[in-house]
């Protein structure tokens, strides 16, 4: 197999999980919806959206500019984003109809299991190291660093829309107190 079928199957696979994923928020608004979920922070999420989409075409544009050659690192690389990609699949299937891409809150629902025992945001954890990842794994410098800065700015903005939702509807600061990276007793 070549370099650039490996790249363009890569990309390929990269397009096919979040159009599944769009597909599976979307099905997933609809029930949350019908539970009486409520939205927050719409007025961040169009430049999460262009964020994504402007990370990707970015990555395929950088990769394909430097031969869309795989990084000499890519024998650590790609096991670490399969391993974070079993992260973002735990942390789905936890989450089960409340995982979105937007902020819905049922009112007094927070999920406690899998990840989000130990950790508030894995989802966003997922999200950050493949912003790093993806384009290492395909030596697009640029990008990784670029993205990364932007995810940052964006994910403060967003963590705190939802930690804000979350509390004005759940007793989610009282749960927040204990202690994180131990299982709760």
């Amino acid at each position: 197999m070549g370099v650039r079928t490996v790249f363009y199957a890569f990309f390929f696979f990269l397009l096919c999980m979040r159009v599944g994923e769009l597909l599976l928020a979307k099905r997933n608004e609809r029930i949350v919806k019908a539970m009486g979920a409520k939205e927050f922070g719409q007025a961040h999420y169009r430049w999460i959206v262009l964020l994504h989409v402007a990370f990707l075409f970015s990555f395929f544009l950088e990769a394909l500019m430097k031969g869309a050659t795989l990084s000499s690192w890519w024998p650590f690389l790609l096991p670490l984003f399969f391993a974070v990609q079993l992260l973002r699949i735990w942390a789905l299937f936890s989450l089960g109809v409340f995982w979105n891409t937007k902020i819905f809150v049922v009112p007094n629902v927070i999920v406690q299991k899998g990840p989000y025992r130990f950790l508030r945001h894995p989802n966003y954890v997922v999200v950050v190291l493949e912003i790093v990842l993806i384009p290492l794994l395909f030596r697009a410098y640029i990008t990784a660093i670029v993205f990364s800065l932007l995810n940052a700015y964006l994910l403060s903005i967003r963590i705190s829309a939802e930690e804000q939702a979350l509390a004005t509807m759940t007793n989610y600061n009282e749960i927040q107190k204990r202690p994180r990276f131990f299982p709760a007793k």
